[in-house]
């Protein structure tokens, strides 16, 4: 078994520029993610079929990202697998 390789450990080094980008990444997930836990919790308990991922993204798009403008300063990938992660 020796010589057998298990993983990698990798560290990011970013810079300041690229540090506020991540972190603005991680906070459009997490409120897209929240957002759609909210709606999920909602169809649930009014007894509605749960949606899908792309369900909740064209509803994100249609509500939220014009109340939130932040969320154009970010890729639309972020909150997107936000949402698929939330539907696994």
């Amino acid at each position: 078994m020796a010589g057998i390789l298990l993983g990698f450990r990798t560290q990011l080094i970013l810079n300041r520029k690229q540090t506020t980008l991540a972190a603005q990444h991680a906070g459009v997930a997490r409120h897209a993610y929240n957002w759609g836990l909210e709606v999920c919790r909602q169809a649930l308990e009014n007894q509605q079929k749960l949606p899908t991922a792309i369900d909740l993204h064209k509803r994100l798009v249609a509500e939220v990202k014009k109340e939130h403008r932040w969320y154009y300063q970010v890729s639309k990938c972020a909150p997107q697998q936000a949402l698929r992660n939330l539907e696994q």
